[in-house]
């Protein structure tokens, strides 16, 4: 088998299982696992797939910017949205992290119901001017534009004065022995702290970004509250968030 015939099967078999396993690929192509794990360091600094050990993870996709992922897979964005809504009650100090999926949740909050929202993201609160019995706290910091929320020390301190009910989190990516995922430094310490903070933490994954990997760790899956996914997503799939201990909500 030529050089380029079995990276290609590798990328699809990552497509297919979401893992490649160095040692059962070189078995069933009969080459060397030398050989496998070569190819794997590769495709890695080309930047085609994450390496671990015994193996490879697929790299999820760069995201767009803000205002052109406002387009991407509104219906599922909108069934996350409602699911979620479910999950908060009057009265409770719930954080909103930035993105298009929580800026939808923030949409579909009744106008009349009581709440304390707080949000490091200026797009969010803008989303709750006609919510006239919210009170909102906007937390400030350096912004980080891909995302449009305030990261930096100046945001952590913040933070740490703060201890919400609810936080709805945003991640680019989820993985069941990987975890939730992003894609900058900064901004993944800081979803990680209001995590620790809240009483629970819900994260809201359209069906993308499942079995992928971005180049920073936020938190363990088992560690949220739940993960908010559609339910037509694969049993298979599913069963593997559950086997490592992830509480799914299904939308």
């Amino acid at each position: 088998m030529l050089t380029e015939q079995r990276r290609r099967l590798i990328l699809d078999v990552l497509k297919r299982d979401g893992r490649a396993v160095a040692g059962e690929l070189a078995r069933l192509w009969e080459v060397s696992e030398d050989t496998i794990r070569r190819d794997m360091r590769d495709m890695a600094s080309a930047g085609l797939l994450k390496r671990v050990h015994g193996g490879a993870l697929p790299i999820a996709a760069p995201l767009p910017d803000l205002s052109a992922r406002r387009g991407l897979a509104t219906e599922e964005k909108q069934r996350l949205a409602a699911a979620a809504v479910r999950l908060i009650l009057p009265g409770q100090v719930v954080f909103f992290d930035g993105g298009t999926t929580t800026a939808e949740i923030v949409r579909q909050i009744p106008l009349d119901m009581p709440l304390t929202v707080v949000t490091h993201a200026p797009t969010i609160a803008a989303e709750l001017e006609r919510h006239s019995a919210v009170e909102v706290v906007l937390i400030g910091g350096k912004i980080y534009r891909h995302s449009m929320v305030a990261v930096g020390p100046t945001a952590l301190a913040a933070i740490e004065q703060v201890r919400p009910d609810v936080f709805f989190l945003g991640a680019t990516a989820a993985h069941p022995t990987e975890g939730l995922s992003t894609g900058d430094f900064e901004e993944a310490a800081i979803k990680r702290r209001i995590s620790d903070r809240s009483l629970a933490t819900y994260c809201p994954l359209t069906s993308d970004k499942l079995d992928s990997i971005s180049p920073f760790g936020i938190v363990p899956i088992m560690q949220p509250t739940g993960l908010i996914v559609v339910s037509e997503i694969e049993t298979a799939i599913l069963d593997g968030y559950s086997a490592r201990g992830a509480s799914l909500v299904l939308a």
